[in-house]
């Protein structure tokens, strides 16, 4: 198994943080790992990705133009990413921000309104956990356990309070990877 991930969207919504429980979490499984970030100067507000691959086997280059997963949090990563899932591949985008949805046909699209939810919950910080629960519903490359355990490497102590409620982000997205299949 290799899983070959862009996660795209705004400086400040989760971004890399998202890779990097991605990435603690396949190490808690004995598995090979890359985290490569890019962003722009600005940071927050400005354009933010990572590339996070998680394999069984040796990773043997971090910079790939091809990917299984697109998770987009914007419309400009749609519009910038969308031509880069392979055939077959999953691009999973926030549905709230995207005024233009993806249109291919030779790929799984799913939008999810996480946006829209992490208000309802109170916390728009954990919309990248929604997104994260999605991705996890859709494509199982790592146990729940150990992305808790990865968020908890991730995230500062002084954060940890809040592990009980990005738990229930990453259910909700879950939950809402089952409506958007239900729907379509």
């Amino acid at each position: 198994m290799t899983e070959e991930v862009v996660i795209a969207g705004f400086g400040g919504q989760g971004v890399l943080s998202m890779g990097m429980i991605l990435c603690y979490s396949g190490i808690m499984e004995n598995k090979e790992v890359s985290w490569m970030p890019s962003y722009g100067p600005e940071m927050r507000g400005g354009t933010a990705n990572c590339i996070a691959i998680v394999s069984d086997n040796k990773v043997s280059s971090p910079i790939i133009s091809k990917f299984d997963t697109v998770i987009a949090l914007n419309q400009p990563s749609v519009d910038k990413f969308e031509s880069m899932v392979k055939p077959g591949g999953l691009l999973l985008y926030e549905s709230t921000n995207v005024i233009t949805p993806p249109t291919r046909s030779d790929i799984d699209i799913v939008g999810i309104p996480a946006s829209s939810e992490a208000a309802k919950m109170k916390n728009t910080k954990i919309m990248n956990m929604i997104v994260l629960g999605a991705f996890l519903k859709k494509k199982p490359i790592i146990k729940f356990e150990n992305i808790i355990e990865g968020l908890k490497q991730v995230l500062p102590e002084r954060y940890h309070h809040l592990i009980p409620l990005n738990t229930d982000a990453l259910n909700k997205g879950m939950e809402l990877v089952d409506l958007a299949t239900a729907d379509s």
